[in-house]
């Protein structure tokens, strides 16, 4: 093999490594925490792989210097949408579920393509693709038809699955966002750099919202299994999953990433029936392709060459 298909190969065995990862993260770790207030999660998910980088990553805070105003207020933004409001909103949606539909709430993330899209075509005045609003459309109705399969929403029967669904919708959203105004800074800095301010600025909003809401005073219920899990995914599933993403994205053109990146979503399924038991119906399991294969076919006819956001 070349050189060339080594750093292919590389390169998109990463990012698969990294979506399943992601994969086993929603349905197996960030579940387990579901005994701890929500924002607190939010919090020690973000300031806990903050301060580990602190230790390689020291040196980017020299960039400081250089900021200009324009680039503090865009890593604001990303770390409000993309750190902040989108992780807060997954996890409440996982937390929901209650450990069911945990395979829905992740499928309805990879959604956020068609919200990046739209926003870029809004903010950034990029010009549609075509047949954008074909599969645009088919991945909604798909993902309605995952959530709910041929039966209404039926708000009254105690089911938190559609309000998990509404929060997952969400998250694809502030997700979606944030790959949107990661063109405002990533053209200037590295993704090491980005990645970095990224969760110290989401750090900074999270600490705020705890100290405010109160919150924080419940560290002292953190278990010790609890910060077992908070140390798996630190090294994991969190900011090591991102890094690694990134490391196989600079190898693969966005072509190639996005078709690795649906190991996130099968993953997804295969875990959740190791560990819980759970598959499927045949109607979830055809919405589900036909979501997939609308997302890749979004993604390919992308303007945008900016990854997507991953909490």
């Amino acid at each position: 093999m070349t050189p060339t298909g080594k750093s292919l190969l590389t390169g998109a065995f990463a990012i698969c490594i990294s979506a399943m990862l992601w994969g086993l993260d929603g349905i197996v770790l960030t579940p387990q925490l579901y005994n701890l207030e929500l924002t607190l999660v939010v919090f020690i998910l973000h300031a806990l792989p903050f301060l580990i980088m602190n230790v390689f990553l020291y040196r980017e805070y020299k960039l400081l210097k250089s900021f200009t105003g324009k680039d503090l207020i865009y890593l604001f933004l990303i770390a409000l949408m993309g750190g902040a409001l989108g992780t807060m909103a997954i996890v409440r949606a996982l937390f929901l579920v209650e450990f069911r539909d945990l395979t829905i709430v992740v499928l309805l993330q990879k959604l956020q393509p068609v919200f990046a899209i739209s926003l870029a075509a809004i903010l950034l005045r990029e010009k549609f693709k075509k047949n954008f609003i074909l599969w645009a459309s088919l991945a909604i109705v798909a993902g309605y038809f995952l959530t709910f399969g041929f039966n209404l929403p039926d708000l009254n029967t105690g089911s938190k699955t559609a309000l998990a669904a509404v929060y997952s919708l969400f998250a694809a959203f502030a997700f979606g966002s944030a790959t949107v105004l990661s063109k405002g800074i990533l053209h200037r800095i590295s993704f090491q750099a980005a990645t970095f301010y990224r969760y110290g600025f989401t750090s900074l909003i999270m600490l705020v919202i705890v100290l405010i809401t109160g919150s924080f005073s419940n560290v002292a219920g953190v278990t010790k299994a609890n910060w077992i899990v908070f140390l798996i995914i630190t090294f994991t599933t969190g900011s090591g999953a991102i890094f690694l993403y990134y490391f196989g994205l600079r190898k693969v053109k966005a072509m190639v990433a996005t078709i690795c990146e649906l190991c996130f979503p099968l993953s997804a399924i295969i875990f959740d029936y190791i560990f819980h038991g759970r598959m499927l119906t045949p109607v979830q399991w055809i919405s589900a392709a036909i979501m997939l294969i609308a997302i890749v076919k979004l993604s390919l006819g992308s303007n945008s060459d900016i990854p997507a956001e991953k909490a």
